[in-house]
């Protein structure tokens, strides 16, 4: 039996992606063991990024202002199109890429009902004036690949040369362990040397 006030904290953590009943109690046990002072500066953090942090109304990356300053400063003729916010920051961890971003907020998954109505291809339809290439930086899923073949399809046909991101065996890991789907795409992706 657990106090009823830790098992709320507890399941209010659950509701975090990937964090399973262990951790949740870690993190609620480490709330109680904060400072009053610092339990306070964490509420108050998660208050202040829910109230202040918006959608940059051109590429859909979580900002404070109206537009992003990457929208603002970077080469509008590529567009990096990926599924989620998240992905845009890994992708900037890399320093190489000047373009700017369009985050799709979600990628069609027929079975859950999400359509190209329910994601924001039609804001990246907005966005093509001027644009030369569109690199389609989604999952390498089944949900990924059929976003990425739809977009494809509908801005291919208008003259917009359309990339997607190599998929392969990664550095450091072993042929053998490759799972099938991984191995036949490394295979029919392959580079001359």
């Amino acid at each position: 039996m657990i106090p009823a006030a830790l098992a709320k904290l507890v399941a209010e953590f659950r509701k975090l992606p990937a964090v399973g009943m262990k951790t949740a109690m870690r993190y609620a046990y480490s709330v109680l063991e904060m400072s009053t002072d610092d339990a306070e500066d964490f509420a108050a953090a998660i208050l202040e990024a829910k109230n202040k942090i918006k959608i940059c109304s051109e590429c859909g990356d979580y900002t404070d202002a109206d537009v992003c300053s990457r929208c603002l400063t970077a080469d509008k003729s590529v567009i990096c199109v990926v599924g989620e916010p998240k992905d845009i920051h890994a992708i900037e961890k890399l320093g190489t890429y000047n373009g700017v971003y369009h985050a799709l907020h979600g990628l069609l998954d027929f079975r859950k009902g999400i359509s190209a109505d329910n994601i924001r291809i039609k804001e990246l339809l907005s966005r093509l004036d001027g644009v030369k290439e569109v690199i389609l930086a989604t999952n390498p899923d089944i949900c990924g690949e059929m976003t990425a073949n739809y977009i494809a399809g509908l801005i291919k046909p208008l003259g917009i040369k359309v990339t997607r991101l190599a998929h392969g065996i990664p550095m450091g890991s072993e042929i053998e362990y490759a799972d099938e789907m991984t191995l036949g795409k490394a295979l029919s992706d392959r580079k001359e040397m």
